[in-house]
């Protein structure tokens, strides 16, 4: 082969530009990255549906997290779900304090559905932790009782070492 000849090479390591990947490597890059996106979008919906208590609350949660003052039809439309689970939802959501309802200004035609609009999200985790605090509360108590030591004045500590640190 003449030194001013190249050779095709479907290694797949890079093109003729210096640095930038062959077609088949940025492929595979964009693949796992969109698997990547989609797993963490899974997880996120998973740890919601667990505050939330239901993958039908936590898909409205999302949904008006992105779309703020969506009406209960908006969100039935946006999410896919069926337009009466939507509202039922949304009663719930709104009893706990995680969305809230207020009047859509009117159209012109006589309509002003109810409008909601999602808590932020530290506040949605700063609820649970005070839940889970209070959770552990309880059983610290409890284990008092039950071991016949009625004080309680007395705090719990519990104390987090590193392995390497023993």
């Amino acid at each position: 082969m003449a030194a001013d000849e190249t050779q095709d090479d479907d290694s797949g390591a890079e093109d003729a530009t210096e640095g930038e990947p062959s077609g088949d490597v940025r492929e595979k890059l964009e693949a796992e990255a969109d698997r990547a996106i989609e797993q963490f979008d899974e997880g996120v919906v998973d740890l919601l549906s667990w505050i939330l208590e239901t993958e039908t609350r936590a898909r409205i949660y999302i949904y008006l997290r992105q779309h703020p003052d969506s009406t209960s039809d908006e969100i039935a439309n946006g999410t896919g779900l069926y337009p009466s689970t939507v509202r039922e939802a949304l009663a719930a959501l709104n009893d706990d304090g995680t969305v809230e309802r207020g009047k859509r200004e009117s159209d012109g035609a006589g309509n002003n559905p109810y409008e909601y609009s999602a808590m932020a999200p530290s506040e949605l985790i700063g609820g649970v932790i005070d839940d889970v605090q209070g959770h552990m509360n309880a059983v610290f108590n409890l284990d008092q009782y039950l071991d016949g030591d009625e004080e309680t004045g007395e705090p719990v500590t519990i104390t987090v070492t590193d392995e390497d640190d023993e």
